[in-house]
C-alpha cells in the first residue's frame, strides 16, 4: 500500500536519509524501529509532505506522493498521529475531532459514532478543551482525530511516549482491533519492544538514516535487538 524507494533527505548539508526503502503491505501493521535520531520521524514527515524529499519515490495506493502538497495526504486516505500528539489545546475535543471531517471524501459532517466506541472518554469530554486533558486522553484524541478522516493507512509516531501504562495497553488493544478486525493498514514508530511485538506483524529497522533490516516480527532476534535497538 505504501512504498518508499531510494529516498534521500537532507537537513541543510546533513544527509539524514540514505537511499531508504520501506514497504508497508496492505492490511498489515508494520513497526518502524531504531534508536533515537536515526531518521524515523524524518521518514514519516517525508511521507506526509512535511519535509521535502531530495530524491526517490513515495507511492501510496499506486499514486505518487512526492509531487503532492501536504494537505492532499489526508484526503487520499492517510491518517497521521504525530509525535507529541499536536492536538489543538485551545479547541474543544469536539472541535479537534471535527477538523478531520474536512478531509473525508464522503463529505460527512458528523463525528462517526465508532470513534466514541473506541474512546468513550472523548464523548464524556466533548466540551472540554484539548489542553485540559491528560497526556493519555490527548493521545486518544489525536488517534480519534486521525480516524475521523476514514483512512486506509494510519501512521502513528510513538503513540505510547509519556503515556500511563493502562492507556498504553488500551491503545495497543485498539490498534490490534483496527488492524485485525477492520483491515486498517498501520505504520507504527515504536521503541517499546513488548508493545511492538504485541501489535505489529512486521518490522523495519533504521540506523543512521539507512534501512538495515526488515521482516516478519518473529524474525526480530536478539542479535538485531542488541545491534540496533538497545541503548
Amino acid at each position: 500500500m505504501l512504498n518508499v524507494e531510494k529516498l534521500n533527505q537532507y537537513y541543510g548539508e546533513s544527509h539524514t536519509l540514505w537511499d531508504l526503502d520501506l514497504e508497508v503491505p496492505e492490511g498489515k501493521c508494520t513497526c518502524l524501529m531504531g534508536r533515537n535520531g536515526v531518521g524515523k520521524t524524518t521518514l514519516l514527515q517525508c511521507v506526509m509532505g512535511l519535509l521535502p524529499a531530495k530524491s526517490g519515490a513515495i507511492t501510496f495506493d499506486g499514486g505518487d506522493l512526492v509531487g503532492q502538497i501536504a494537505e492532499k495526504r489526508a484526503p487520499l486516505g492517510i491518517g497521521y498521529v504525530p509525535q507529541g500528539r499536536q492536538i489543538f489545546p485551545m479547541l474543544t475535543v469536539e472541535e479537534n475531532l471535527r477538523i478531520g471531517l474536512q478531509a473525508r471524501k464522503d463529505r460527512r459532517r458528523d463525528i462517526p459514532e465508532f470513534i466514541f466506541e473506541l474512546f468513550p472518554v472523548l464523548k464524556e469530554m466533548l466540551g472540554r478543551r484539548g489542553g485540559d486533558l491528560s497526556g493519555g486522553q490527548q493521545q486518544q484524541l489525536a488517534i480519534g482525530r486521525a480516524l475521523v478522516v476514514d483512512p486506509k493507512l494510519l501512521i502513528l509516531d510513538e503513540p505510547t511516549e509519556g503515556i500511563q501504562p493502562n492507556i498504553v495497553q488500551e491503545i495497543g488493544d485498539i490498534i490490534l482491533r483496527l488492524n485485525r478486525e477492520t483491515g486498517l493498514t498501520v505504520l507504527l514508530v515504536e521503541q517499546k519492544l513488548p508493545f511492538a511485538r504485541k501489535v505489529a506483524d512486521r518490522f523495519c529497522i533504521l540506523d543512521r538514516g539507512h534501512h538495515v533490516a526488515a521482516g516478519e516480527m518473529g524474525a526480530l532476534n536478539d542479535e538485531l535487538i542488541r545491534r540496533y535497538l538497545t541503548v
